[in-house]
C-alpha cells in the first residue's frame, strides 16, 4: 500500500508540474539597441510587468543588442513567427510601404508635441498595415529630436552646399542633395574617424549619438534643429498574441499602454541630459538662425510633398489628419 501510495503521489505530482509549464508561455523579445539603452531598458520594464500581472504565467525574454536576431531581421522574424514580439526602429521597414517612412521626414514634426501629433494621424494607418502583415502594433516610443552637427558656423542652407553632409538612410539622402550638399554614407561606429579625415563635414543626428561618438573631438558645433522624431516600435505576431489567455493579453495591452507613456517621458529626459552634456564637453549648442530653420522646412515641405505622392490616398490623409 505504501507503495502504491508513493507512486500515486508521485504521478500526480508529475502531472501536476506537466501542467504547470504548459500553462506558461516564453516568449524571446530581441531588440537592436544595447542593455543601457534608455528604450532596452522601457522594455524590461514593460516585460516586468507583463510578468507581474499575469503571475509569471507570460515569460518574456529580452536579448539586447541584436544578440538574438540582428535589426534588419527583427521584423521579418516576428511576422514568421520565429520570435512572437520585437522591436524596430519604424522607418528601417519604409521601403516596404510608405507608412513606414512618416515618422522620419525631415522637419515636418518638430519637437515632441508635434510628433505626438504625427503619431497618431500615423498609427491607424500604421497598424493597418502590420495587421495585413500578421502583426499587432503594442506601442512606439521616440528617439530624441535630430540635430545638426558641424565643424563651423552654419547660418543658412546655403552655408550647407558642397558640404559632405553624412547619410544613413534615403531621407537624409534627400535632404542633403536638396541643400546642395553631397551625401556620404558613414555608420555611427565609423564618424570619428570619417570626420578627422576630412570624409563627411556635418551630419544630422540626436544630441544621445553626438554624446556616445564624443562629438566632442571632431566637431564644434550643434545646431538644436529638432528636424525630426525617429520612433522604435514593438511588434507582436498576431497568432502568439491570440493563443494567450484573455487574462495574459490583457496584461500585455495594460503594460503596453503604460510602457509607450513612460517612453516617451524617458525619451525627453534623455534629450534634456544629452544636450546637456553636449554643452559640458564645449560644443557649441544652440537654435538655428530664422533663415537656416525657414531653408530647412522649406526642404521638410518639398520631402513631404514627395513622400505624399508615393503614399497615395492614405499619405494625403495622414499629412492632412497631422496638419488639421
Amino acid at each position: 500500500m505504501t507503495v502504491m501510495l508513493r507512486a500515486c503521489v508521485a504521478a500526480i505530482f508529475a502531472a501536476t508540474l506537466s501542467t504547470a509549464a504548459s500553462a506558461q508561455n516564453k516568449w524571446d523579445l530581441p531588440t537592436p539597441y544595447p542593455a543601457g539603452n534608455f528604450h532596452t531598458k522601457n522594455v524590461v520594464q514593460f516585460t516586468q510587468d507583463v510578468d507581474k500581472a499575469t503571475n509569471g504565467s507570460l515569460k518574456i525574454t529580452v536579448h539586447p543588442a541584436g544578440s538574438l536576431i540582428k535589426h534588419a531581421d527583427i521584423k521579418r522574424s516576428v511576422r514568421q513567427g520565429t520570435a512572437p514580439i520585437g522591436e524596430v526602429l519604424v522607418s528601417l521597414a519604409a521601403n516596404e510601404a510608405p507608412v513606414f517612412g512618416l515618422d522620419s521626414v525631415p522637419f515636418l514634426a518638430t519637437g515632441y508635441d508635434s510628433s505626438k501629433k504625427l503619431y497618431a494621424a500615423q498609427r491607424p494607418f500604421l497598424e493597418k498595415q502590420i495587421d495585413k502583415e500578421g502583426l499587432m502594433l503594442l506601442f512606439s516610443v521616440p528617439w530624441p529630436p535630430q540635430g545638426l552637427y558641424a565643424k563651423r558656423d552654419i547660418n543658412s542652407v546655403d552655408d550647407l552646399k558642397g558640404l559632405k553632409f553624412r547619410t544613413y538612410n534615403a531621407m537624409i539622402g534627400r535632404l542633403a542633395a536638396l541643400a546642395g550638399s553631397i551625401p556620404t554614407q558613414i555608420e555611427v561606429p565609423d564618424l570619428p574617424t570619417a570626420f578627422a579625415t576630412g570624409r563627411v563635414e556635418v551630419m544630422i543626428t540626436s544630441a544621445s549619438t553626438g554624446v556616445d561618438t564624443k562629438s566632442e573631438d571632431y566637431l564644434t558645433h550643434y545646431y538644436d534643429t529638432q528636424a525630426w522624431l525617429p520612433r522604435n516600435m514593438v511588434l507582436v505576431n498576431k497568432e502568439a498574441f491570440g493563443k494567450l489567455t484573455a487574462a495574459e493579453k490583457k496584461a500585455v495591452m495594460d503594460a503596453a499602454k503604460v510602457a509607450e507613456e513612460r517612453g516617451w517621458k524617458a525619451s525627453l529626459d534623455e534629450m534634456t541630459i544629452k544636450t546637456d552634456a553636449l554643452k559640458a564637453a564645449k560644443i557649441k549648442v544652440q537654435p538655428p538662425s530664422p533663415a537656416l530653420k525657414a531653408g530647412l522646412a522649406k526642404i521638410g515641405e518639398t520631402i513631404a510633398a514627395e513622400w505624399a505622392t508615393a503614399a497615395g490616398d492614405d499619405g494625403k490623409a495622414m499629412l492632412a489628419a497631422f496638419r488639421k
